[in-house]
């Protein structure tokens, strides 16, 4: 835009998959769609208008998609984004090359006309008028949840989208029996929770608390135990009504597309934060990650309640600094 390459329309701008800290002074007026709670709160924060799924109010003038790290879901986005514009409306897609935005382009350049690229450092923007009828082969972007063997739906383009991923099955067979208030943390699409709940009659709650609004709407439509309760937030920054009795977790250790252990570290520090001074944290992690550390860190006793299959699941109790439970959160 400063080049003059690009001039927007007139008109508010969708930007799908809006990242927090993106600078989208230039495009005007905007109505953010983010659906991870760490971003939607921060684009909040800075007062930008912001859901986690498409508005009521269409057209738009134009759209822009930041892409995602799964294909599917970037492609999903630019659909949405589509379907969200008038006829000759202008859709923007940006990525980094690393993130596979020449991928995204050499697809869209298949299916439609590019009215122009520009390319900078490591990123490249794409731009093109949206036709009055958009190419048949855009439904099959769209993406449906998928039924895993066990009954549950996934979110395509997710994490463990075919089905539940090994660790999390070696974290329920090794957990034992739990009382009172559970947690979850990084829920997911509810697996974990799912067969805890179905095989654990002593437990009288049990939070789910996922940042992604997708997986955690997925988690909802898979358990119909009336102890589960759905919370969609940062857990990092998550405050529960009172201290949980016991918290499970296999947390998330990638960010994009590089792998970060540094996730797996607040994690751990959420859940001894969280926790009664008696409460139990059982954790599944990947056998290479460097999690000991930060579990003596936060913790006052642990053990190794099995390594299996390229994994480790952890028991940790008698957390350390305490700090008071107050505060809320998103809730669905």
């Amino acid at each position: 835009m400063e080049a003059g390459e690009l001039v927007l329309p007139d008109g508010p701008v969708l930007v799908m998959h809006a990242r927090g800290d993106a600078d989208l002074a230039p495009l005007g007026e905007v109505h953010c769609v983010q659906g991870f709670a760490p971003d939607h709160d921060r684009l909040a924060a800075r007062g930008l208008t912001v859901t986690p799924e498409l508005p009521d109010e269409m057209p738009f003038a134009a759209a822009l998609v930041q892409i995602v790290k799964g294909k599917a879901g970037t492609m999903a986005a630019i659909v949405a984004a589509l379907g969200a514009l008038a006829p000759g409306g202008l859709l923007l897609v940006d990525g980094q090359k690393d993130e596979g935005i020449d991928t995204i382009l050499k697809t869209l350049r298949a299916q439609f006309p590019i009215s122009g690229s520009y390319a900078k450092a490591h990123g490249k923007l794409i731009w093109l008028a949206r036709p009055n009828a958009l190419p048949e082969v855009t439904l099959d972007w769209l993406t449906e949840p998928v039924e895993t063997e066990e009954g549950y739906l996934t979110v395509p383009g997710g994490f463990s989208a075919d089905g539940p991923d090994r660790g999390s099955e070696l974290l329920v067979a090794l957990v034992p029996q739990l009382t009172g208030r559970v947690a979850d943390l990084g829920a997911g699409w509810g697996y974990v929770a799912g067969e805890i709940l179905s095989e654990q009659e002593a437990i009288t709650t049990l939070d789910l608390i996922e940042a992604d609004h997708a997986m955690l709407t997925a988690a909802a439509a898979n358990i119909d135990d009336p102890r589960a309760r759905f919370h969609w937030a940062d857990v990092t920054r998550f405050s529960p009504e009172a201290a949980y009795d016991a918290i499970v977790a296999n947390p998330p250790f990638h960010i994009g597309r590089h792998a970060d252990p540094d996730l797996g570290r607040t994690f751990i520090a959420a859940a001894a934060r969280m926790l009664k001074p008696n409460g139990r944290f059982f954790m599944v992690a990947n056998r290479h990650l460097p999690y000991e550390d930060a579990l003596k860190a936060a913790f006052g006793t642990g053990r190794l309640l099995g390594e299996l299959e390229g994994y480790k699941i952890y028991e940790a109790a008698k957390p350390k600094r305490q700090a008071p439970i107050t505060g809320e959160a998103f809730t669905r």
